[in-house]
């Protein structure tokens, strides 16, 4: 596939800024090509979805507080062991496991499928949630989510609309998701070769890292 460059990734999210973009460029150009995002097509709807969902890639975290989550059995957030962790953690279940990443993983069971589907370990995020806000793992949950909903199929397919609902549950934002559609799709039209992304940070990256990260970045070092 065609590596996004960060000439076009600010292009496509002009208020993104050049710092924030710089930052983001490698993660999502890895989880792009891990989930088989790797057509203009696929790109261009996954890119206005995640602008939109992210405010183009400033928010990795819900701005609302999530209380209203709390008591979504749907979501899984009333499950004795999703009470009990967020009892722990001095809060509520709606709370700790409000939407994070650039697609707002949100309740704990997505989280806890997110955990087993990126990490292999169904437990880690429902008990470190805001590795979400990382953003190596903001771009992947947002690709797994991706994947998860065989949105490939629904891109190739032409059907933003359906992207939608299948994201939001309805339309919501859908006039402005569309601009950054129509925005990726000219603006990927024209190719370009961005460098080689780089997975994963490195651990040296996070001063003060906490010992819980620390080991789990160490799986993942090469």
């Amino acid at each position: 596939m065609n590596m996004l460059t960060l000439a076009q990734l600010l292009e496509i999210m002009p208020h993104a800024g050049k710092d924030r973009a710089a930052q983001f460029l490698s993660h999502i150009n890895s989880a792009m090509l891990e989930f088989s995002i790797t057509t203009p097509a696929r790109q261009a709807a996954f890119l206005a979805q995640i602008a939109h969902e992210s405010g183009s890639l400033r928010y990795v975290r819900e701005i609302a507080d999530g209380s209203a989550y709390d008591t979504r059995a749907d979501l899984g957030n009333t499950r004795a062991e999703a009470v009990r962790l967020a009892k722990e953690a001095g809060t509520t279940p709606g709370r700790m496991y409000r939407g994070r990443g650039l697609i707002q993983i949100t309740g704990y069971d997505n989280y806890r499928a997110c955990s087993s589907g990126l990490l292999n370990d169904p437990d880690m995020l429902p008990e470190h949630p805001d590795m979400l806000e990382m953003p190596t793992l903001a771009v992947r949950s947002a690709a797994w989510y991706w994947d998860s909903r065989s949105l490939n199929s629904f891109a190739d397919a032409g059907q933003f609309e359906a992207i939608t609902r299948k994201i939001n549950g309805g339309l919501n934002g859908q006039a402005d998701r569309l601009q950054y559609f129509e925005r990726a799709k000219r603006v990927l039209a024209d190719g370009g070769l961005a460098a080689a992304p780089v997975p994963f940070p490195q651990p040296n990256q996070k001063p003060e890292m906490p010992k819980w990260l620390h080991s789990f970045l160490q799986l993942f070092r090469r």
